[in-house]
């Protein structure tokens, strides 16, 4: 059966790199596979900087700043209808961290709702170290703003707090912290715990509540982009 999983969160929470991680490993275990860029206004971290790797594993990719697939602004409903009438193992889509962002994804409103709730997944892609996502009110009061402009509900976390170049594993434990209580006041379950091999096996080596870290999820570094650069760039 088709699974159908969006990646939402604030900027800088790490979907592009999570979407990555998640299409490459899914296509290497032989599932058909298919990433859909929906990230309109992070043109720093793009999806299509990545084609080359994608095309390599046998992921398809739908993006609008891809030139070389043909595909704009105009025709990107069209190429995103292939997600929900070919038949694809997996689909992601990566929704930019914004109210446009998930405002794009709000036009599909009614392709998703003739999916089975078994086939449809949203998680929402947490980093404490990133603006309004610092404490359980704050990321529940964004992920609420979120799920309005998208027209859909968010099923479950991904801890996947980090500092980039400065990145330890106690930043996954500050996360961990975080999410716990978000977890607790939602409802929601921590799905992954993701981060770089050495720093997730140092967390998980804690012994904490495996209730609120999920499924760890190693993470391949595709993203070299530098965080100061792209701060200092005013995107």
């Amino acid at each position: 059966m088709k699974k159908v999983l969006i990646l939402i969160g604030n900027y800088g929470s790490g979907k592009t790199e999570i979407a990555l991680n998640l299409a490459v490993r899914a296509a290497g275990e032989g599932k058909r596979t298919q990433v859909i860029d929906l990230d309109r206004i992070n043109d720093y971290f793009r999806m299509s900087d990545h084609v080359k790797l994608l095309q390599e594993k046998r992921v398809e990719l739908v993006s609008p700043t891809f030139v070389g697939q043909g595909v704009t602004q105009t025709n990107m409903p069209a190429a995103v209808a292939s997600a929900f009438d070919r038949d694809w193992d997996l689909v992601i889509f990566d929704v930019g961290g914004d109210p446009a962002g998930a405002l794009s994804l709000a036009r599909y409103h009614q392709d998703f709702a003739r999916l089975a709730p078994e086939q449809l997944e949203v998680y929402d892609i947490i980093n404490v170290f990133r603006p309004m996502s610092e404490t359980p009110e704050k990321l529940l009061k964004l992920k609420g703003d979120m799920e309005g402009f998208a027209r859909q509900r968010v099923t479950g976390f991904i801890n996947n707090s980090n500092l980039l170049t400065m990145a330890s594993a106690e930043d996954l434990r500050r996360g961990y912290e975080v999410l716990r209580e978000a977890s607790r006041l939602s409802g929601l379950p921590v799905v992954y715990t993701s981060g770089r091999r050495e720093f997730l096996e140092e967390f998980l080596a804690d012994g904490r509540d495996l209730r609120y870290i999920g499924t760890p999820l190693p993470l391949e570094t595709y993203m070299h982009r530098s965080w100061e650069n792209f701060a200092h760039g005013g995107i």
